[in-house]
C-alpha cells in the first residue's frame, strides 16, 4: 500500500522535472456554485495532463538493469505522453499501445517524443492486453498507468501542492479513471489532514470506480463512447480500489452533456482549455452532485487539457445551441425573385447575425412553387429567437425551428 512518505518522497523525487502547477481562484464556477471554487490546473504541465507526475517518479526509481530494457506501456493518451517524455529524457526505449480512436493530438505528441505508438483495440483494456503481451514478448516492463504503487504516489503529490497552497480547505474534487489520481490524492490528504473531504467524479458511462467499490472483485464494464475519454477505463486497479475504499468518502456519475457544459464554461468564462476528463469534476459542482458544498472551501482538480480541437468545436456549437446563441429556422416561400431578399430583411430587422443559408428546391420535399431557406442564425439569447420567430410570423411566414 502506499502511504504518505511515499508521497513525500515522490515529490523530492519529481521536483524540478514536472511542473508545480498553479491553484487559482475561480468567481465564475464559486458564484454558479455557491461554493468557494480553486482550480488546480495540472493541464498547464507540459504534457498538458497530471500523468507527467507518476511517469516521472516511475521511470526516475527504475534501476538501471529495467531502463536498458526498455518499457511498454498502455494508455488513452495522457500516460502515454507523459512516459514518452520522461523516457527520452532518461534514455528509455518506450513503446505505446493506444486504443485506435485515442484524438490525433495525443498520437501525435506521444511520437513526437520519440515513442514508438502501436494503435489498437477499441478501448483502453484492449490496448492494455496487447501491451502486456508485447512488454512479455520484448522482455520489457511493463509500467501500468495506474495500478502501480510508485504511480500512485507521483500522482499524490498533486494533493500534497493543494494542501500546502490552501491548507483550510474543507473538501477536494477529483476525476477517475483507473484510480491512480484519485488513490494517491486521497492518501496524501487523508493522511495529512482527515477533515478533508476527498470526492471522486466519473462519466456515467465508465463507472468503473464506482461499481468496484460495490462489488467483491472490480468488474470490467460494457463501457461506451464518452468525451472523457482519458478516463474510460472499464477496470480499475486493485490497489487503486483498496486505497479508493480506504480515503475516499464519495463517488458521483456526471453526464456526457454535463461535461460538455463544463468544458465550454472553463473554455469562455475561465479561459483554459480543459479535456472531458479534466472537466468532469467542474460538471459534478455545477449540477449539485454532492450535498453539503454550499458555503465550503473546495478545489478541483482540472486533470488535462488534451483535447481535439475538432471535439472542442463540436462543443461549443452544442453549447451555443443549448444557450439560445444559435438558432436554425427551416422557412416555407414561394419560389419567385426577390423573396430571398425579403426574408433576410426580416432577420436583419431583428437584429440576428445569418452565419449560413441554404436555398433548397430540388430535395426538400416542399410543394411545387414553393421552396424551402434554411437559416443558420447567430442570437443573444432566447428572448431573441422568440423575436425572431414573431417577426417571421408576423410578416406571414411558414417555418420551423430545427
Amino acid at each position: 500500500m502506499v502511504r504518505l512518505n511515499d508521497i513525500a518522497a515522490a515529490q523530492l523525487t519529481i521536483l524540478g522535472k514536472v511542473r508545480r502547477t498553479p491553484l487559482v481562484d475561480s468567481p465564475t464556477v464559486s458564484e454558479l456554485t455557491r461554493a468557494e471554487v480553486r482550480l488546480k490546473l495540472e493541464n498547464l504541465q507540459f504534457t498538458g495532463s497530471f500523468k507527467e507526475r507518476g511517469a516521472c517518479n516511475r521511470l526516475e526509481l527504475m534501476p538501471a538493469e529495467e531502463r536498458a530494457r526498455g518499457v511498454v506501456t498502455a494508455s488513452a493518451g495522457n500516460h502515454a505522453q507523459a512516459v514518452a517524455r520522461h523516457g527520452a529524457r532518461l534514455g528509455v526505449s518506450v513503446t505505446v499501445v493506444m486504443p485506435e480512436a485515442t484524438p490525433l493530438v495525443k498520437v501525435t505528441a506521444t511520437r513526437r517524443f520519440g515513442a514508438q505508438v502501436i494503435l489498437s483495440g477499441a478501448n483502453y483494456d484492449e490496448a492494455a492486453s496487447l501491451a502486456a503481451k508485447l512488454s512479455a514478448e520484448r522482455n520489457a516492463v511493463y509500467l501500468h498507468p495506474f495500478d502501480d504503487p510508485w504511480v500512485i504516489a507521483g500522482q499524490g503529490t498533486v494533493g500534497l501542492e493543494i494542501l500546502a497552497d490552501a491548507p483550510e480547505l474543507d473538501a477536494i474534487v477529483v476525476p477517475v479513471g483507473g484510480g491512480g489520481l484519485i488513490a494517491g490524492v486521497a492518501c496524501a490528504v487523508k493522511e495529512s489532514n482527515p477533515n478533508v473531504r476527498v470526492l471522486g467524479v466519473e462519466a456515467r458511462r465508465f463507472p468503473s470506480m464506482k461499481y468496484a467499490l460495490e462489488s467483491v472483485l472490480p468488474p470490467a464494464l460494457p463501457g461506451g463512447k464518452t468525451i472523457a475519454d482519458g478516463i474510460a477505463v472499464r477496470r480499475v486497479g486493485e490497489l487503486t480500489r483498496e486505497l479508493t475504499k480506504q480515503y475516499v468518502d464519495e463517488i458521483a456519475l456526471v453526464d456526457e452533456a454535463e461535461i460538455a457544459q463544463a468544458v465550454l464554461l472553463l473554455l469562455e468564462r475561465e479561459k483554459t482549455v480543459v479535456e472531458g476528463a479534466g472537466a468532469v469534476g467542474v460538471a459534478a459542482l455545477l449540477h449539485h452532485r454532492f450535498a453539503d458544498l454550499e458555503g465550503k472551501r473546495v478545489a478541483v482538480v482540472l486533470s488535462g487539457g488534451n483535447i481535439d480541437v475538432n471535439l472542442i468545436s463540436r462543443i461549443i456549437e452544442h453549447g451555443l445551441v443549448q444557450t439560445g446563441r444559435l438558432a436554425r429556422f427551416v422557412v416555407t416561400v414561394p419560389d419567385v425573385s426577390g423573396v430571398l431578399a425579403a426574408l433576410t430583411r426580416v432577420v436583419a430587422d431583428s437584429r440576428a447575425n445569418i452565419l449560413e443559408i441554404n436555398h433548397d428546391r430540388a430535395f426538400s420535399g416542399a410543394e411545387l412553387g414553393e421552396t424551402l431557406i434554411e437559416l443558420v442564425l447567430e442570437t443573444h439569447g432566447f428572448e431573441h429567437i422568440a423575436d425572431v420567430s414573431d417577426r417571421l410570423r408576423v410578416s406571414g411566414y411558414r417555418f420551423e425551428r430545427k
